[in-house]
């Protein structure tokens, strides 16, 4: 189901949303964009701006690693990877996210009233 309007990304989890890229293969900027996009089938719209502060922000804690490479179209580019510490954050984000989102939903349809 594709929205005719992209969802705002909630504050905090473009990092998260970024480390599940790059779990499953090194990736230069466009092709992470592409990625969420394709997974939240076009709900998500991540702006550049917000990625590249996202993956300086992860290089800088040490959480994915960056080399000069040469895109499909023979472009330069910047390919990060995951390193080591940005999976172990990457599952205790997810671990996080899962129970407050489970959290929040079972509030919100929560059918009774007043303790």
């Amino acid at each position: 189901m594709t929205n005719l309007a992209a969802l705002p990304i909630v504050k905090g989890t473009v990092d998260a949303l970024v480390l599940k890229a790059l779990s499953w293969m090194p990736m230069h900027g466009f092709e992470i964009t592409r990625w969420i996009e394709a997974r939240s089938t076009g709900a998500l719209d991540i702006r550049d701006s917000a990625l590249y502060q996202a993956l300086h922000r992860l290089e800088e804690r040490g959480l994915v690693a960056a080399d000069w490479g040469v895109t499909d179209n023979n472009q330069r580019a910047r390919y990060y990877r995951i390193t080591k510490a940005g999976r172990t954050r990457l599952t205790a984000d997810t671990a996080q996210w899962v129970r407050y989102a489970t959290t929040v939903t079972d509030i919100l349809t929560s059918a009774s009233g007043p303790a």
